[in-house]
């Protein structure tokens, strides 16, 4: 095997997980998925990402310890990380996390 296939295995076997959020991991990344309501936090790829909040179509993530806007759409780095914003509803926040 490998180094990049232990990687790979590694990054999908233990890359996400949290409290208050649904994460999805791949190859190319993880999907997360906020609750609008209440404080979640997630631990993706390694390194803790949260929502703050959503205004006027724009969320407020903290990614690595950096706090970031992102509109829907959109995307940005952070801690070595692009960080999209694929969809936000009264309900939830989905965000692409990936290295």
């Amino acid at each position: 095997m490998t180094v990049a296939s232990l990687l790979i295995a590694f990054v999908v076997l233990a890359g996400c997980g949290g409290q208050g959020s649904q994460t999805d991991c791949g190859l190319d990344g993880c999907t997360v998925t906020f609750p609008r309501s209440g404080e979640a936090a997630v631990s993706v790829l390694g390194v803790e990402a949260r929502l703050v909040g959503v205004q006027d179509g724009t969320a407020q993530l903290e990614v690595a310890g950096q706090q970031i806007s992102v509109p829907v759409g959109g995307e940005t780095q952070a801690g070595g990380f692009t960080v999209a914003v694929e969809q936000v509803t009264d309900t939830e926040v989905v965000v692409r996390v990936r290295a």
